[in-house]
């Protein structure tokens, strides 16, 4: 690989990681309600395991409640099955045309687990961002055995990956901090 096919590889799959993680954080709760809070449902669709979103609308009228309405009215009891079963711990109402559910204000108990479990996404998502990093260094590495770079070349390029693994994990650490925060309030 060159020197630019490391770098270009290194930073897309850095990015990959922090949009990820970001995703992640989109799903958990925290003192006002999304519609995202339930883009992690499953429904078993004709025997296939589909997104929510693929086979709802999902809206969020009021503060602490979500409206879920199905494209197609037969798969109503499956969708209400489906956030049952999720580790959500929602109870949805199910009224014969839409799901209403509704989301209890967060104890003091919960926001402190949920900004533990916001600590515990972000090392993880550090640490594929340090994986990332070496296997980078490791294609520095083979190229310079290959003698394809120089031995300054080399650590001016693991200089350059250390760099994009420090922004990385800036990153991460700031959208961590700001998704604390917003459980915390």
């Amino acid at each position: 690989m060159t020197e630019d096919e490391i770098l270009l590889d290194a930073e897309e799959r850095m990015e990959k990681a922090g949009d990820f993680f970001r995703q992640e954080l989109i799903g958990l709760r925290t003192g006002r309600t999304s519609p995202a809070l339930i883009d992690s449902v499953r429904v078993i669709y004709y025997g296939n395991p589909t997104p929510l979103k693929q086979i709802a609308n999902v809206s969020a009228p009021e503060p602490q409640q979500l409206v879920v309405r199905p494209f197609d009215q037969g798969v109503l009891k499956d969708i209400e099955k489906a956030i049952l079963t999720s580790d959500l711990g929602l109870t949805p109402q199910n009224d014969g045309k839409i799901i209403r559910i509704t989301v209890p204000a967060l104890s003091g108990d919960q926001r402190k687990k949920l900004s533990a479990r916001v600590k515990d996404l972000a090392e993880d998502a550090r640490v594929s961002v340090r994986n990332i990093r070496r296997d980078a260094n490791k294609h520095v590495d083979t190229a310079e055995k290959e003698k394809t770079l120089t031995e300054d070349d080399s650590k001016r390029i693991k200089e350059l990956i250390q760099d994009l693994t420090k922004k990385y994990e800036s990153k991460i650490n700031e959208a961590a901090e700001k998704k604390t925060a917003e459980i915390m309030e």
